[in-house]
Formats: structure tokens, sequence, C-alpha cells
């Protein structure tokens, strides 16, 4: 079950951290954004979704429960956005680093690399961003069509 909250949305910020490791940055878009939860039957998986304008939706903050990663729980939580917002949006977008962790997984739900904000995590963030050993400079955008 996915439900959408939208009120105390803090209460979920220790897995967003996961995908995000800096509050400061999630506060930037989690008030604004569509906060969605995996339930089965407790938190899977979670969400964040800013409309950009020009049809754009985007993916600001996707994180699994570390015991459940690797189990559909994020794919499964994109393709039920793809379908829920097809009629609204044309585009679903993401922004990520230069992992290889990361961008193959979202390769693999059908998004293909847009466009590149070089030295966005060396510029944005209060400390280096390491992710399986690579140190984070550029956000890779994707996008898949809907």
């Amino acid at each position: 079950m996915i439900q959408e909250i939208d009120r105390d949305k803090k209460q979920f910020l220790p897995l967003l951290l996961l995908a995000d490791e800096q509050e400061s940055m999630i506060d930037r878009y989690l008030e604004r954004g569509k906060l969605l939860v995996l339930l089965d039957p407790d938190v899977r998986c979670e969400c964040v979704l800013t409309d950009e304008g020009n049809g754009i939706l985007e993916i600001k903050n996707l994180a699994t429960v570390p015991a459940f990663q690797r189990q559909g729980y994020a794919r499964a939580l994109i393709e039920w956005v793809a379908r829920t917002y097809r009629s609204r949006y044309t585009t679903l977008q993401v922004g990520t680093g230069d992992s290889p962790a990361t961008l193959p997984f979202y390769e693999k739900c059908g998004f293909v690399r847009s466009h590149c904000v070089r030295n966005f995590f060396t510029d944005h963030y209060d400390h280096p961003i390491w992710e399986n050993g690579v140190l984070l400079r550029d956000m890779i955008y994707l996008r898949r069509p809907l």
C-alpha cells in the first residue's frame, strides 16, 4: 500500500537521510513536495516528489529501509508514481550522484541521462558526500517519459 503523507513529514526524516544525508537539503523540498510511503505492512520505502514545472515531476528523494533493499520496493514505488501521475505530467526526472550503485538502478527503471550540474555536491553540501567509495561531485539528471 502506498500512502501520501501531508503532515508531520519530519517523522520520516531518518529514512530520507539515507538518500540525502544533509537535513538542510531535505528541508528545501520536503514541505513543498509530496511524501509517499510504501507500506508492507510497515514502512519499506519513502519518496519525495516535486512539481518542477513544464510537465516535469521530480523524484527528490527515494530511500528504502536497508533490510529491505534489493527486494523491488523502490522500483514498485517508481512504477506506481509513473502510473499515477502520467495524466498530469509528461516527464519523471531524478537527480543523483555519479554513483556506480545508483545510476544503473535508475537506468534499469527506464530513465536515461538528461543533463549534468557540475560540482553540485561540492557546492551545496557542507561536507564531502561519499557513496560506495565514490566522492560525489556532479549531479546527474535522468528522465523518463510518462
